[in-house]
């Protein structure tokens, strides 16, 4: 049997973990092959993770200090608008690359996913043959992407002529994917197309495909909005019974939804609707809480 290509998936979060952190934590439990690095200053015991999923202790300023010295200029995120770090997915092959040492692919995930099972999406025969794999087919998203562990790749955002630019500016610019034209991206326009204030990774990422400097993947595997319908059983996740999907992402329904009580199980199923999370509680899988 062919051995399976190793993947590293790095989450970076600061501030208090959201109530569907408990799901994201299940359903990478699920995904035993693939390792999860979650660099946060929150406080996580060991003991409440699975052995794929390992805690990272880092404060704002060890990213600010290490970023320093892996970009070559200053860096200066600050907890009070920790979102900014978003900015810099790409570069965290760069940033963290101690961290994926061995490792053939690494990705960004966010927690704010409920994951299925990426093997069934994210194939040997996929990875042996692209750099990078987006599961959206109009521009790569930052809630969960994947890049081949290679230098090529770890620096590709260096090919954009404003990631200096991204990078110290204050605000969040959305240069990890679009530069906020995602309606344009989805129209069917090309980079050349699209004027933004900046250059952004979906237009470094076009360009670089367009002279073969690289080979993405682009396809259809995740849901997000608020389609209900969904059924997650056993770390596989199913829409409308049908079509078996990658990730749901709770971009809209994190807010929508807030759990009257703190969730102290997680069903080994459950079915997500536009408002809510259902368990089936004749079937429990007990987790600690964070």
């Amino acid at each position: 049997m062919e051995k399976d290509k190793s993947i590293a998936l790095l989450v970076c979060y600061y501030g208090t973990f959201p109530w569907c952190f408990n799901y994201f934590i299940h359903s990478c439990k699920y995904n035993p092959t693939i390792d999860f690095f979650i660099i946060t200053d929150e406080t996580i015991d060991a003991k409440m993770l699975p052995g794929n999923v390992k805690h990272i202790y880092k404060t704002i300023n060890d990213i600010n200090l290490l970023a320093t010295e892996k970009l070559g200029f200053e860096i200066n995120l600050t907890s009070a608008y920790p979102y900014k770090l978003s900015e810099f997915k790409q570069a965290y092959g760069l940033i963290f690359s101690e961290l994926l040492i061995g490792y053939d692919f690494w990705g960004q995930c966010d927690i704010d996913v409920i994951f299925g099972n990426i093997r069934d999406f994210i194939t040997n025969e996929i990875l042996e043959n692209y750099d990078l794999i987006s599961v959206r087919p109009e521009w790569v998203p930052g809630c969960f992407f994947l890049f081949k562990n290679s230098l090529k790749m770890n620096t590709l955002f260096l090919k954009g002529k404003d990631y200096k630019k991204a990078f110290t500016n204050a605000e969040y610019l959305n240069f990890d994917e679009t530069c906020y034209s995602h309606n344009e991206f989805k129209a069917g326009k090309t980079y050349k197309e699209i004027n933004t204030d900046i250059e952004s990774m979906m237009h470094v990422i076009q360009k670089m495909e367009a002279e073969n400097y690289i080979k993405p993947f682009f396809d259809f595997f995740m849901i997000e909005g608020l389609p209900g319908k969904l059924r997650w059983e056993n770390g596989r996740m199913f829409y409308k019974n049908r079509y078996e999907i990658l990730l749901y992402h709770l971009i809209y329904l994190k807010n929508i939804y807030i759990p009257k009580r703190k969730i102290n199980y997680i069903p080994d199923n459950f079915t997500i609707s536009p408002a809510k999370i259902y368990h089936n509680t004749k079937s429990k899988i007990v987790i600690n809480e964070f």
